[in-house]
């Protein structure tokens, strides 16, 4: 069996280090980061990370924000927070914020890696699968399915349908879509929306028989 990833956000780079070093001496493989940037949804896209570590006090975003942010997108990766923020109100907020566990600092080295155990244990067990008409996601891979064969999807096209799943039945509007699926993209126009919706239409139903996604003439689309 591989050794499981664990993905460690922390600012303060003795604890990253110590991090890693005991995760490393206990058979993970780790990836450390500093501060939230650009490439850590690389990491996300192109690794299969088994748990986030991560801290909330960080120079550009609190913790819990950017945990809140993947999610939206779809990324379903366990999370354990830890962090100085130790009230009872900030560890509510961190198991809201999607958080499976919670270790405050100063932590004891040996009680962080059971937790980690525990966590990565509990969540392989968990096989997350959305399931609408004949489209199957599985968050382990994050990859689609239809009749067992999967599907070739791009980033962007990937993240829209998610969203169309997510909704389903509901009318998402053009500013919506930009707003969850392009987010900062510069190619914010709704010409744009249409352009990758048709795309996505003939990867998804080439024959156009299933009619997965309805346009609403001035309001947007339905995925039903």
């Amino acid at each position: 069996m591989s050794s499981k990833l664990i993905l460690i956000i922390e600012d303060e780079e003795d604890i990253l280090e110590l991090l890693e070093y005991t995760l490393q001496k206990e058979g993970y493989e780790t990836i450390g980061f500093l501060k939230v940037d650009k490439n850590i949804q690389k990491i996300l896209d192109e690794e299969s990370v088994d748990l986030i570590l991560m801290d909330r006090n960080l120079p550009q975003i609190e913790g819990t924000t950017f945990i809140n942010q993947i999610r939206s997108e779809g990324y379903t990766n366990p999370v354990i927070y830890v962090s100085a923020k130790d009230k009872d109100e900030d560890i509510i907020q961190g198991f809201d914020c999607h958080g499976d566990d919670y270790i405050t600092k100063p932590f004891n080295v040996k009680e962080l890696c059971a937790r980690v155990k525990a966590v990565i244990k509990r969540s392989s067990r968990e096989v997350d699968v959305l399931k609408v008409k004949d489209i199957v996601y599985k968050s382990s891979n994050k990859k689609f399915y239809i009749e067992d064969i999967e599907m070739q999807l791009s980033h962007l096209e990937h993240n829209l349908l998610l969203e169309f799943i997510k909704n389903k039945d509901i009318l998402l509007s053009r500013d919506y879509l930009l707003s969850t699926v392009w987010q900062d993209s510069l190619e914010k126009k709704e010409k744009t929306v249409n352009v990758a919706i048709k795309r996505l239409k003939t990867k998804i139903d080439p024959d156009g028989e299933k009619n997965y996604i309805r346009s609403i003439r001035g309001e947007g689309y339905i995925f039903c």
